[in-house]
């Protein structure tokens, strides 16, 4: 097996071009591969197809590229919280394709497995399968580019014949994601909520970057514990346990009886 660690985040991903597809694991700010879209970010790569569930907030994540004019179109499922990307999409300056949730994850997770596509009830009946979701805006009002029909085809299954509408798998230039662990084959342990969408964005990606908080020699992973085999990992870089992981929303509540103030 080969050594696939990288001595730092920017050698690792000094070979992405301008215009390259990138999948980035991540879930709101949890699980997001931030060393690697800093370094990303400070060697000036622009015009990217970034595909992930969100662009991060206005000052992190994925934001911070987009803040910079560096996203050219977003494949995601949830944009709510970043102001910016908001503005772009409406002036015409970003492409967004809205994708449902669990359409976006199977889509990923079909690219890794070599499947080509598959069919989902999700989206029947509204403009995710009919066409017309405004893809780009023309900066006064109208629709630039809207999404076009998708092929739907009748299923019969118990006895019930229901319509399905034809979902095409993502296959990115290079994927950029975050794990608690790797060993030096590749080897991946997610930590809870990061877990979320970091394994399927490595699957989909052609050559998957990992950034890892702790570093592991070959074999020191339990098999059980491997989240993600290391056959979907190309490049692997510590990045430490001291990184910065920020809070998109701080949720509190007034303490019951006996728990202190």
């Amino acid at each position: 097996m080969i050594d696939k660690t990288w001595p730092t985040a920017a050698e690792a991903v000094a070979d992405i071009p301008d215009g390259a597809s990138i999948a980035v694991g991540g879930f709101g700010l949890s699980g997001n591969p931030m060393v690697l879209i800093e370094a990303l970010h400070r060697q000036g790569t622009r015009d990217l197809r970034i595909v992930s569930n969100n662009c991060g907030v206005d000052d992190w994540g994925l934001g911070i590229l987009l803040a910079d004019r560096r996203i050219a179109r977003m494949t995601s499922s949830y944009v709510g919280e970043n102001r910016e990307f908001e503005r772009q999409f409406l002036s015409g300056e970003l492409e967004l394709e809205l994708t449902p949730q669990g359409t976006l994850a199977e889509k990923l997770r079909a690219g890794g497995s070599g499947i080509a596509g598959f069919y989902t009830q999700t989206g029947i009946g509204t403009q995710v399968a009919e066409g017309g979701l405004p893809r780009r805006y023309d900066g006064a009002g109208g629709v630039a580019v809207a999404s076009p029909p998708k092929d739907v085809r009748a299923f019969e299954q118990d006895g019930e014949v229901r319509d399905y509408v034809l979902e095409e798998a993502i296959v990115t230039d290079f994927a950029l994601v975050h794990a608690a662990a790797g060993d030096t084959h590749g080897n991946l342990v997610f930590r809870r909520a990061a877990r979320n969408f970091n394994p399927l964005a490595a699957m989909a990606g052609r050559i998957c970057v990992a950034q890892v908080e702790e570093l592991l020699p070959a074999g020191a992973i339990d098999p059980d514990r491997v989240h993600l085999p290391g056959v979907y990992v190309h490049r692997i870089v510590a990045v430490g346990t001291g990184i910065e992981k920020r809070i998109e929303r701080r949720t509190v509540r007034e303490p019951r009886p006996g728990e202190g103030a």
